[in-house]
């Protein structure tokens, strides 16, 4: 495996991470204990992830998310408490990813995990917050099925095709900047609407 497929692995569920940091832990844990993905030798570190404990500790906190995320506000609360871990988490899969005996990389690794971990935490917190203004509680539902449609999927992509992870991380990228920029106009239309009204 070539480093741009080991970059764009790492880039891939560091980004993935930011969405869903339970269900990225406990998916991966799960396709490798089921060898549903061939996990190379040098990526063992990543053998952790199916440990009993590790999954049960993940598949707890991924069902909490699925059930806080379909909640309107309450999903915003948890993204707000997870606006620290989802990153460390991000980076720290980064890191198990990478060469061990790399620890130039690695550093490398770490920081560019999590703070694509961070972007796309923003940029789903972001999007999810201008979603709640809606009134009607449909439009939250279909999001957040979405995103765990989405994780679960992608994730699959960059492990069992290394080669277009690199592109899953890009086109993930490309979602994540929309996200954020759709959040930006949403919220200054409304502090405009705000300020035109106090008037």
């Amino acid at each position: 495996m070539g480093i741009m497929e080991i970059i764009g692995i790492a880039g891939s569920v560091s980004l993935l991470a930011g969405w869903r940091l339970y269900l990225c832990i406990f998916a991966t844990g799960l396709a490798m204990r089921l060898d549903a993905i061939p996990i190379p030798e040098h990526l063992s570190s990543l053998g952790v992830l199916e440990n009993p404990w590790v999954m049960g500790v993940a598949a707890v906190g991924a069902l909490a998310e699925f059930f806080a995320d379909k909640i309107m506000w309450l999903d915003s609360v948890w993204d707000t408490v997870h606006t620290l871990i989802r990153p460390i988490g991000g980076a720290l899969l980064a890191l198990a990813i990478v060469d061990p005996s790399d620890p130039a990389t690695q550093v490398i690794a770490f920081l560019l995990g999590g703070g694509a971990s961070f972007l796309a935490h923003g940029g789903k917190a972001s999007a999810r917050a201008v979603v709640n203004t809606s009134p009607e509680p449909v439009s939250n539902l279909v999001t957040s099925s979405a995103e765990d449609v989405a994780t679960v999927g992608l994730l699959y992509v960059a492990y069992e095709y290394p080669t277009v992870a690199a592109a899953v991380a890009a086109v993930l990228l490309v979602i994540v900047a929309g996200m954020l920029w759709m959040a930006q106009r949403v919220v200054k239309r409304l502090f405009f609407r705000a300020r035109g009204v106090q008037r």
